[in-house]
């Protein structure tokens, strides 16, 4: 992997960071850049397709299939980000530990849920690792009817969730996440998902914070996408 500390997109604004990475799923190169002292942030709501991806592993190892309301309450989680889902589904895969375990299987290894789901804590190559989980046959635990699942879902996330890592290519699936931290005021804006660009599939993951709004986010997070898919070479 290609990892470096200088940011491909600056800003003035000081409070800002963000740590993005991109892979390439066909020849598995990736980079990966970072803004500020450390690349580990909250997770907001892209942590809800950890959690997709912890209740598939159980299903699996329970030899079942998701039930009906599980199905419902994933579709609500991913597609339109309902908090109230995410949590349904969060006590089914066990809380904190069970996201944890997860995390192992799958093969992430800077992540560290929390009791509160959305301070849950993930870096972009982490992210990249569960990306990989779905989009990359090669790499995943997931069946391919669980892969297909969630990445049906991510595609159909509603219309005015679907910015983020969208900007830097077509085809895009996705999932974003988004909060004011209590103690600050200032927005984690987050973005996760497969774009094609340049012809190529590629996985991308921005994480940021700092942001004094939430649409100031979204914009930072669209040009950092954009910037390392062209840095990544596959535009």
């Amino acid at each position: 992997m290609d990892a470096r500390r200088e940011p491909l997109v600056d800003t003035a604004d000081g409070n800002v960071t963000y740590g993005v990475a991109v892979r390439d799923i066909a020849t598995g190169h990736t980079t990966a850049h970072h803004r500020g002292p450390a690349p580990i942030h909250p997770c907001a709501s892209v942590v809800k397709l950890g959690i997709l991806l912890a209740l598939l592993l159980r299903c699996q190892e329970a030899g079942r299939e998701p039930t009906a309301q599980e199905r419902v309450s994933a579709a609500e989680m991913i597609e339109r980000s309902d908090n109230d889902a995410a949590t349904v589904l969060w006590h089914v895969i066990g809380g904190a530990n069970g996201m944890d375990a997860a995390h192992r299987r799958l093969g992430l290894r800077e992540s560290a849920a929390a009791t509160r789901w959305g301070l849950s804590r993930t870096t972009a190559t982490d992210q990249l690792t569960l990306l990989a989980a779905v989009f990359d046959e090669r790499a995943t635990p997931l069946s391919e009817r669980s892969r297909a699942f969630v990445a049906d879902l991510m595609t159909h996330v509603v219309a005015d969730q679907a910015w983020g890592v969208s900007a830097a290519g077509s085809a895009p699936a996705l999932k974003n996440g988004w909060m004011p931290l209590s103690a600050t005021g200032l927005w984690v804006v987050n973005s996760v998902g497969r774009v094609t660009a340049g012809g190529r599939d590629v996985l991308v993951a921005v994480l940021s914070g700092g942001h004094p709004t939430k649409e100031a986010g979204i914009a930072l997070v669209e040009e950092v996408a954009r910037a390392a898919v062209s840095a990544a070479g596959v535009r």
